[in-house]
């Protein structure tokens, strides 16, 4: 489960991160109100779970009263990458000396905690790691040992930051590895962990991801869960209990397996169209599985047509193709759909989709073939 800036910003508090005074908004009256409070300069933030809001207007400093007017204003409604603005983070605005980052994730192959730390923070790791990978200091950590004060600060000199930040952000990251491990973090991440030019330390931005696997430990986590500005979609496949990730294309996707889901993406991109999401039901094909997918599917008016791809390994497709007729009487389907379906029992699945097959329920051989047909139909 992705947070928010703001709400990690709000989870890396509890730990006694220090991030930079702040408040969420929803209009802009509200908007108003937090920069009153907070003071000038501040700076206008839209809240959505997608990089690049900075190059799409959604980042803005606001020096006065008017300039924050024109900038929420401007920000709320806005559609970046497909994501509509709801939320304003207002907070205040930090002057900065040098930028750094920081993140903890688990590293599973070799069953550690891995810490990434750089002296070279504001851009994305990735372009850090292409452009300079010597930039970046790793940190493999034995979960049962975890990490100390006195590792932190070999870390920090190894990373080459600048020796008067060294102290705090040793103490920071040992902060910040709490939060990821006691907080069942997948990633917690600051970029840019800033030093300001009166040599404080500070988080400007919060990356978390939370595992979802810990959530029964986490009552409170249904705060951040059932955000207004969730995806309705994807809101409606967790009520399901459904892995479901919600994207902008025409083509509704179902599959069995992350890789095979993954895959059936491609394949759908390499035929000319654009998926509207990945959906993966794992090893479950039966009706009552099925029937959810596909009313999650046909919740989203973008969908034009449905592409149900699987390949029967412990799953059997007689049982899938029971489900699909099954979730056809329960749930009314807009969209044509099209099975490709392979692997054990197979022919015998087949066999019982026949009688009912026509120009709304369609089973093509390959994952290609039914691919190239779900697109044109969505066309």
């Amino acid at each position: 489960m992705d947070l928010f800036e703001y709400q990690g910003k709000q989870y890396f508090a509890q730990y006694g991160i220090a991030v930079s005074p702040g408040d969420t908004a929803d209009t802009l009256e509200e908007a108003i109100a937090v920069a009153e409070r907070i003071g000038f300069p501040v700076v206008v933030k839209a809240q959505v779970k997608v990089g690049g809001r900075g190059k799409a207007g959604g980042v803005k400093l606001a020096d006065n009263m008017d300039e924050l007017k024109l900038h929420a204003g401007n920000i709320l409604g806005l559609d970046i990458k497909g994501h509509v603005v709801r939320r304003l983070w207002i907070e205040r605005s930090s002057d900065i000396k040098k930028e750094y980052y920081a993140s903890f994730t688990l590293d599973r192959p070799n069953k550690t905690h891995l810490g990434m730390l750089s002296a070279s923070g504001g851009v994305e790791i990735e372009v850090v790691a292409e452009e300079n990978p010597d930039a970046i200091s790793f940190l493999s950590i034995d979960p049962v040992r975890g990490l100390d004060l006195e590792t932190a600060r070999r870390w920090v000199a190894e990373a080459n930051l600048d020796e008067v930040a060294r102290e705090q952000a040793a103490e920071m990251l040992v902060k910040l590895y709490v939060c990821y491990v006691e907080g069942d973090c997948d990633l917690a991440e600051i970029n840019p962990l800033i030093l300001t030019p009166d040599d404080k330390v500070h988080a400007l931005d919060a990356k978390v991801t939370l595992d979802e696997n810990a959530s029964y430990r986490h009552p409170e986590w249904d705060a951040f869960r059932w955000s207004e500005t969730e995806d309705p979609r994807e809101m409606m496949a967790k009520e399901r209990g459904l892995n479901y990730i919600g994207l902008d294309g025409s083509v509704g996707i179902i599959a069995n397996g992350a890789g095979l889901a993954m895959s059936t993406l491609d394949v759908v991109n390499q035929a000319g169209g654009s998926a509207a999401n990945f959906l993966d039901i794992g090893g479950g094909a039966n009706a009552d599985v099925m029937a959810a997918a596909m009313e999650v599917i046909n919740s989203d008016p973008k969908v034009k047509s449905i592409f149900v791809n699987i390949f029967g390994g412990i799953t059997r497709v007689d049982e899938v193709a029971k489900g699909v007729l099954e979730a056809l009487k329960r749930v009314d389907i807009s969209s044509p759909i099209v099975l490709r379906l392979d692997g054990t029992n197979a022919v015998e699945g087949r066999a019982i989709l026949a009688p009912y097959l026509n120009e709304k329920l369609i089973t093509e051989p390959t994952m290609l073939e039914a691919a190239r047909r779900a697109v044109e139909l969505a066309n």
